[in-house]
């Protein structure tokens, strides 16, 4: 066989075997090359739909309320939603040096808490009872009250609650600590002797003597 035959058979048989290659390529089966989600995938949606919400906006914490009467300034404020009517009142500056402290006495409780929206009168001297109007009624002062001790009304600084000094006008929540701790250690004689005791200053006293007593 001369070397032209042989190189003639070589590349025949080669040809034969592309031929043969591509023939099985285009008869194999396809493989379906899309990820196999499953159910996991499915699972996905549910939980994320099950998570809490937590973007809720909290309540409004505060409340408006219409201090009117014997107060140094009458008007609305706003307070801390639960604030009782001692804070409301201290809040419009204190009884002023015309209230009715034994009607207030009265007619007032200065521990009932505040709901948005309410007016609280406080009577000055002098108006009757049935038209003050608009403050609310506790039947009686509470038990142990400053507010109704001796001294006709007057709030006296030995026995008056927190709520009941701080509504004095000038007296703001650090005098009253000091007041109340003032007369654990030794009872006030008197006014006068709360001010040599460094307690309160000669304003504050001029402020509270027509409505305050002590002793």
């Amino acid at each position: 066989m001369s070397r032209s035959d042989r190189i003639m058979i070589a590349a025949g048989g080669g040809a034969l075997i592309l031929a043969l290659a591509a023939a099985w390529l285009a008869l194999a089966p396809v493989e379906d090359a899309s990820p196999d989600l499953g159910a996991g995938a499915l699972a996905l949606p549910t939980a994320m739909a099950s998570a809490p919400n937590d973007s809720a906006a909290p309540a409004s914490g505060t409340i408006v309320v219409d201090v009117q009467g014997g107060v140094v300034a009458p008007g609305v404020r706003e307070l801390p939603a639960g604030s009782r009517i001692a804070e409301a009142i201290a809040a419009a500056g204190g009884y002023a040096s015309d209230a009715d402290l034994a009607a207030a006495a009265t007619a007032i409780n200065l521990a009932q808490a505040l709901g948005d929206g309410e007016q609280i009168r406080v009577p000055r001297i002098g108006e009757s009872q049935a038209g003050s109007g608009g403050a609310p009624a506790s039947g009686a002062p509470a038990a142990g009250s400053g507010a109704g001790a001796a001294g006709g009304g007057m709030v006296n600084l030995n026995t008056a609650t927190p709520e009941e000094l701080e509504a004095l006008p000038g007296i703001g929540p650090v005098t009253v600590q000091k007041i109340v701790a003032a007369r654990q250690e030794r009872p006030f004689a008197s006014l006068d002797d709360a001010v040599q005791r460094g307690v309160i200053d000669r304003g504050q006293l001029e402020d509270i003597q027509a409505i305050a007593t002590a002793g």
